[in-house]
């Protein structure tokens, strides 16, 4: 059992700050990149940095983020863990991110720590990074012939074929419950015209002061009512989306078949051969952000995005906004991905730490709450962390919280003898 408390709020004032500048990196930490082809013939990397321990290696990916600079690498060697943090093959790129192929890029690091001699691997899941590493172990534990064969839209994974080391311990950092449920919560209903960025139903608009918003920061309170339609709704514009991808990808293998039997037309020949990009505006209108009231936390009014979320939501940055039909069914659509916390962390039954920062605006207490329950491990600790969603401090003069998540890593691998 942990000796720290599930629900603690950990708090040590005047500690050293361990943030990424490379004199933070312990004097013998040794460093080394590798390149790595995974089973399906993509091409990944990462950086191995060696720590005082030659058996446990703790590892740090996103499978859409660049994690060979993560924060925590300093406090995690420092604690005296090896630390892998590897880039999958669509670092900064949502167009071809399919998640069930990125298993194939988590099995070649894995595989390749293994060779490098590494008896005990820990894997840390930071936000989406959760996500991600969650659906490996549930897809891992499986028999060959049980893996998910084919992604959301269609395309062979060659999982069953595929060499999927097992792991031995799981960190789950300020989790979201997966990128399409992430999605599902904060897209804007209101859209009416996929085609149309513009187009508005008043009736569901997250910032018309009829429903309840207001310009004040932390004035904004909406009514059970329009919570209830609003998320109806962003339901059923995923379900539209879906549709929408599907529809795309049926015309081009249509188009494919019509190749293959010889009576494909010029248009024909070059559908096959096109992959249209799906463009998704207003992602960034999770009514939590907004109305404080709603799963409170310690959180600041805003979003991840902005702080002024009504700027955000009609900008050209956000989340899922270019992707191909089958990215986003396979990661941004809420109803078609397959690695959503909620139906991965039960397969997730090695000791796990989740380490829970309290001004989080992208994951909410509720959604913490219904992740840790469903880890499946007997051996499971919750912490709670004073920062926001990448542990700076709240106000000024707080330690950072990833300072704090860094001691609290350090002290769980410690105790479950990782190290």
């Amino acid at each position: 059992m942990s000796n720290i408390p599930a629900g603690a709020v950990l708090e040590r004032p005047h500690a050293l700050t361990i943030d990424w500048f490379p004199d933070a990196l312990p004097p013998a930490a040794q460093q080394a990149s590798v390149a790595l082809r995974t089973e399906d013939g993509a091409a990944t990397c990462g950086v191995l940095y060696r720590g005082a321990s030659a058996k446990t290696v703790v590892c740090l990916m996103h499978p859409r983020e660049n994690f060979t600079f993560h924060y925590l690498i300093p406090g995690l060697l420092r604690a005296g863990a090896s630390v892998w943090a590897q880039a999958a093959r669509s670092v900064g790129n949502d167009l071809r991110l399919e998640h069930e192929l990125a298993l194939h890029d988590v099995a070649a690091g894995l595989r390749y720590l293994r060779e490098a001699g590494f008896e005990r691997i820990v894997l840390l899941g930071n936000s989406g990074g959760s996500g991600l590493y969650s659906f490996y172990i549930q897809q891992s534990a499986l028999r060959a012939q049980d893996r998910i064969a084919k992604t959301p839209g269609g395309r062979a994974t060659h999982l069953a074929s595929a060499t999927m080391p097992m792991v031995d311990g799981m960190i789950f950092l300020a989790p979201h419950p997966g990128q399409g449920r992430l999605l599902m919560g904060c897209i804007d209903p209101s859209v009416t015209d996929e085609g149309d960025a513009l187009s508005i139903d008043d009736t569901l608009n997250p910032f018309d002061p009829e429903n309840g918003y207001s310009r004040e920061p932390g004035a904004t309170r909406y009514s059970a009512e329009f919570v209830t339609r609003y998320r109806d709704a962003q339901r059923e514009r995923v379900a539209r989306l879906d549709r929408i991808a599907r529809q795309l990808i049926a015309v081009r293998q249509d188009a494919r078949q019509a190749v293959k039997d010889k009576a494909a037309t010029r248009r024909q020949k070059l559908v096959a051969n096109h992959t249209p990009v799906m463009t998704v505006w207003r992602t960034d209108a999770d009514l939590r952000c907004l109305d404080a009231s709603l799963d409170p936390s310690e959180r600041k009014p805003g979003s991840l995005w902005s702080p002024n979320p009504v700027i955000s939501n009609y900008g050209s940055v956000g989340f899922g906004r270019l992707c191909s039909p089958e990215s986003w069914l396979s990661t941004w659509s809420g109803l078609s991905s397959n690695a959503a916390l909620e139906t991965t962390t039960p397969s997730v039954v090695v000791p796990s730490l989740l380490v829970e920062y309290t001004g989080d605006q992208t994951t909410f207490p509720l959604a913490i709450a219904d992740i840790f329950a469903g880890i499946g491990s007997n051996d499971k600790t919750h912490v709670r962390v004073r920062g926001d969603h990448h542990g700076r401090p709240l106000e000024a003069g707080d330690e950072p919280g990833r300072t704090i998540a860094a001691r609290a890593v350090g002290e769980w691998l410690h105790q479950r003898s990782f190290l």
